[in-house]
Parts: structure tokens; sequence; C-alpha cells
């Protein structure tokens, strides 16, 4: 059982292909999220983690991350953790908790034996469903993460701001590692909902204070070792109230150098899953896998690409980072009454090392990962994953079908920048 927890075998051909990546056509992006993609795995074998995430932009410019963590580590019993930052950009304070939790279950306070939901003696998440409602779906999440912080939140789904995944059907959005797609060594996948809206409270060492704005959230299971998912990560979350209510999000990872479409050697495929909401709506969904002996083309009828620009040094972390990037998008719309193509294009300047601009924090990542996963994943000696986070106002160029020159659109970007190796 070991040596097939921490190895992978070797394929028969040496120069098969070690990914399939997630490949819907141009016109099946969009892959509506059925109730059970949103249910919680919880498996207690192999190495799997799964993580649903809550981003949430405040109206008076909080920023709030509550996250579920379920790590499954091989024979050890597993581990779930509750984390929650919250961060001012005015005051420029962090407040930041992570809790290992007790009497974890994916079942609800109310018995409805809703998987969605899911429940711990420090925090609760309650799935709620209003299929005739204006928001057919919610999330209600109240959390006592020690005397001086507590969380209430509600988040809601507006009816026409779907769900979703790459690709229709049950294996929608999936991407998997290794020579056998039916056996693979690992997988990833990811579900999204691109905007809801929020309401709630901090309370911070007995005062309160309310929240309320926009938001997304993700469900994601890595289905093997997090050093072997990826070599590099990009995140991209923006918000904004104009045109009816915008966001624009993205979720980008590059494999290692052994996961590509010829064997081992022939990684750094870059797969990027995004989106685009306009008027509260879900417009378009894009999904671009893109290889190193590929360069991109601009007549691509999908564009879903982050870029990174300026390099800096870090001498802190050793890592060549961004001071400015860009995200851009481009899909067919899959709003009836709106047929053609969106595009949207968004560049940020984050500043260097000595100069940062928006920067909330560079996080170390092997100091936040629970002590049984740090001994299970073998990081090369010297490494130090690290991930930066910022949150700037940012302008969506947003091009809409049937239109000409875009409409610029301001709001409110988060973004990561996750450097493993």
């Amino acid at each position: 059982m070991f040596s097939s927890f921490f190895t992978t075998s070797a394929p028969v051909d040496p120069t098969a292909p070690t990914f399939h990546a997630v490949a819907p056509p141009p016109d099946q992006t969009f892959g509506p999220l059925e109730a059970k993609d949103n249910e919680w795995l919880c498996s207690s074998s192999g190495f799997i983690t799964e993580t649903q995430v809550f981003y949430t932009i405040g109206d008076d410019g909080t920023f709030m991350i509550l996250q579920i963590i379920h790590s499954a580590v091989g024979l050890w019993y597993p581990t779930i953790q509750f984390t929650c930052k919250i961060y001012n950009p005015a005051t420029k304070e962090t407040i930041w908790k992570s809790i290992n939790v007790t009497n974890f279950a994916s079942a609800p306070p109310n018995g409805t034996g809703d998987k969605r939901s899911c429940k711990a003696d420090e925090f609760s998440v309650t799935h709620k469903s209003a299929p005739d409602s204006e928001y057919p779906e919610s999330y209600n999440i109240r959390a006592n993460l020690g005397p001086d912080l507590q969380v209430s939140l509600e988040v809601s789904r507006p009816k026409h701001v779907h769900g979703w995944k790459a690709g229709p059907g049950e294996k929608g959005g999936y991407s998997y590692f290794g020579a056998d797609k039916d056996k693979p060594d690992g997988y990833v996948i990811h579900r999204f909902w691109p905007r809801y809206y929020a309401t709630g409270h901090i309370i911070k060492s007995g005062a309160a204070e309310s929240i309320q704005g926009a938001g997304m959230f993700v469900h994601a299971i890595q289905g093997m070792r997090p050093n072997l998912v990826a070599s590099a990560w990009n995140f991209a979350h923006f918000q904004s109230t104009q045109l009816g209510g915008v966001s624009a999000l993205q979720m980008e990872l590059t494999t290692i150098k052994d996961y590509g479409r010829t064997g081992a050697g022939s990684g750094g495929v870059v797969v990027n899953l995004g989106s685009l909401v306009v008027g509260d709506k879900l417009a378009a969904v894009t999904a671009e896998t893109r290889y190193p002996d590929e360069p991109p083309t601009d007549s691509a009828p999908v564009k879903s690409r982050a870029s990174h620009h300026n390099l800096q040094l870090d001498p802190e972390t050793g890592y060549e980072i961004p001071t400015a990037l860009e995200y851009e998008w481009a899909g067919l719309s899959i709003v009836p009454e709106t047929p053609g193509a969106y595009a949207a294009k968004l560049h940020v300047e984050v500043g260097g090392h000595e100069n940062p601009q928006g920067l909330v924090e560079k996080v170390d990542v092997l100091a936040e990962i629970p002590r049984v996963i740090k001994l299970a994943v073998n990081y090369v000696a010297g490494t130090k994953p690290y991930i930066y986070q910022w949150l700037n106002p940012a302008k969506l160029e947003l091009t809409a079908p049937g239109s000409d020159a875009p409409t610029e659109v301001e709001g409110t970007l988060y973004n990561e920048a996750t450097f493993i190796s």
C-alpha cells in the first residue's frame, strides 16, 4: 500500500500521454452543476485534498476568505481544517485563523442528508434550496474560531448565475494524471459559483461588524499529492456592481515535468478555466489547454489565459515574481438572448518586492499545511512553496457579442500567484 501511495507506475510506452486535460469543445465549455457535484467526497484513503472556499468582497472593501479543507493522507485519519482570513485594505489589518476541527461530518444540522452541507463542533455550513426563487441556492455559514472571532455569513446564488464546471456530464471538469486515464495516478476537478451575494456579521473580541457584498465559491478536489498536481497556479477573482453585476474568474495550473502529452519530460502544460458573468447572468465559460510546444494564437475560439509581466526577484522567497499580471477571456455566449462571443481583458499592477501594490500576504505554504501532509509530501530540498495574494481596484475591458469596442467595468480584483517548484 505504501509503495502505491508514494510512487506512480511507469507507463508501458514511455512516450504515451501522462496528462489528460479537461478539453471540452468551444460550444460545450459550460457544464451545469448537478446537486451531487458539490457534495462532499470525504475520502479516507489515498492522498486526496478536498476544499470548499467562499471568497467575499465587501461593499466597504473588506475582503474575507472562509475555507474548509479535508485532507486524506494514506493510512492516517483525515485532517479537517477551517481557515478564515479577513483583510481591511484601508487599515491594512489582517485577521488570520486556522483551526483543526473535531467531529466533522458531511451532513447538515437539519437532518436532510444533503451532503452539500457539513458541520463540526466549531462550525456549520448548511446548504439550502429554494428552486422557484430569485436565489435558488444558498449556504449559511457559522463559525466559532475562538473567543476573539466568530463569523456568520449567508451567501446566495442568483438564479441566472449558474454554477458550472468545464464540460457537461458526470466527468465534466476532470483532468487526469498518468498513462491510463481509466486508472489514473490522480486527478483534479473544480466546480464554481462565479458570483453570489453575501450578508452577515463578523464578531471580533465581542464587537459585531456587518458585512455584505459579492463573491464566489469553489469546490475543488486534488486526487494526488499537491506537489505532483502542479508546479504553479494562477487565480483571479473580479467582482463589480456595474452593468447589473459583473464577475470574471480564472483558475489555472501548470503541470510538473512528469505530466504531459508525450510522457515524462513533456510537462509544463497549462490548463486554465474561467468564466464571465454579465448582468447577473453567467455569460460565458472559458476552458483552454496550452502545451509548451504550441504558442497561443489570437484566433483561438476560446481563450482563458493568465500572464506574468516585468518579473522581479523576491530575495525573501527566491522566486521571480510579476510586478504586473494580465488575464484574458474569450468564449461563446451561453445567454440565449445575446448570441455570439464574449471577450474580456484585465491588467493589474502589483508592484515589486520593495514597493508592493495591494499585497495582502505572502503565504508560506509549508508553514500552513497540516503536519501530517507536510511529512508525506516530499518537496525538493530547499524548495519553499509560496502564494502571493493581492487585492486591488481594477478595470475589466468587456466586449459583448456584436460590439466592436470594449466597455470598461470598474471593480475589485483579488488574485493569487502560487509558486511550488
